[in-house]
């Protein structure tokens, strides 16, 4: 196999042009040196791939079937080219990101259609959990970094940025008792099963003398969907429209819900490379977007 690509380029642009003077002149070359190169490809291949005998090149019938072949090679070849100016430019080949399953849907499918157009030769590796969970997967050397709700103190291993905040609210089923109130008290909440987000060292707010506990939003807005009591939820979770109950935000002006705060983190001395400052500044901005009203 001796063949080269810029055989296959000059086979393909002959193609296209339909004379070998057209592709010689496409090319920049003499008419001759195309012939020649395309002859010598058809020598290596064993293979006639133009018909000789009509006036315009006329590809063929194995001529039609390799065109395909060769356009596809040299697709490839275009690609790896790019992948390599890339990686000589300084960007990473391959970056780990996890991300809390809890944070707004909008804002994270948003981010990664931007980073499939804006790094397209990045091999990008995603995980999703918990807030613990994700924070594992960078503890673990598992992925580069994270985006997770704050979930208390992270231990002196971690680096973090704060990117944003998200709002919560109070949420129960739509045929729920407290659903059917104007306006929500405290003393109306203590009558109903609270339903809390669990995570270690985090003391969350009880209103309820019953609760039960959860290390996943998802999880709690499922129970809240299937009438086991109220739940304080990050409102991109609560508007959900995938539960089989649909969840109402009630109103309850005296809690006074602070939003919850999204950071990312990594790993203690390793410097966030160019791509990874670009991905936490876009999903600062994007976080930074209201959430569409229920």
């Amino acid at each position: 196999m001796n063949w080269t690509l810029e055989q296959l380029r000059q086979f393909v642009t002959t193609a296209d042009c339909g004379s070998f003077s057209g592709a010689a002149r496409l090319l920049g070359k003499a008419q001759s040196a195309v012939s020649t190169a395309i002859g010598l490809l058809e020598a290596d291949l064993n293979i006639e791939l133009f018909d000789r005998s009509r006036r315009n090149a006329q590809l063929t019938d194995a001529g039609q079937v390799l065109l395909l072949e060769a356009r596809e090679l040299l697709r490839q070849a275009e690609a790896l080219d790019n992948r390599a100016r890339s990686l000589s430019a300084g960007s990473e080949a391959k970056l780990a990101i996890a991300l809390d399953e809890a944070l707004p849907y909008a804002a994270t499918s948003t981010l990664l259609r931007e980073i499939a157009t804006r790094f397209p030769d990045l091999e990008l590796t995603l995980f999703n959990g918990t807030a613990t969970e994700v924070a594992a997967y960078v503890e673990d050397e598992r992925a580069h970094i994270a985006f997770h709700f704050v979930r208390g103190i992270l231990p002196s291993s971690f680096d973090q940025k704060h990117v944003g905040a998200v709002p919560q609210g109070v949420f129960v089923a739509i045929d729920h008792p407290l659903a059917q109130l104007d306006t929500v008290q405290r003393k109306d909440l203590v009558k109903y099963r609270q339903l809390v987000m669990h995570a270690e060292d985090v003391h969350e707010e009880i209103h309820s003398p019953r609760i039960w506990r959860s290390d996943s939003f998802y999880s709690i807005a499922e129970m809240v969907a299937d009438d086991l009591g109220w739940a304080i939820l990050p409102v991109n979770v609560g508007m959900d429209d995938t539960y089989d109950k649909p969840l109402r935000q009630v109103h309850c002006p005296t809690l006074a819900l602070s939003a919850l705060s999204v950071r990312m983190l990594w790993r203690q001395g390793w410097l966030p490379t160019r791509t990874v400052q670009w991905v936490q500044a876009r999903y600062e901005e994007l976080l930074g977007v209201p959430l569409a009203p229920n």
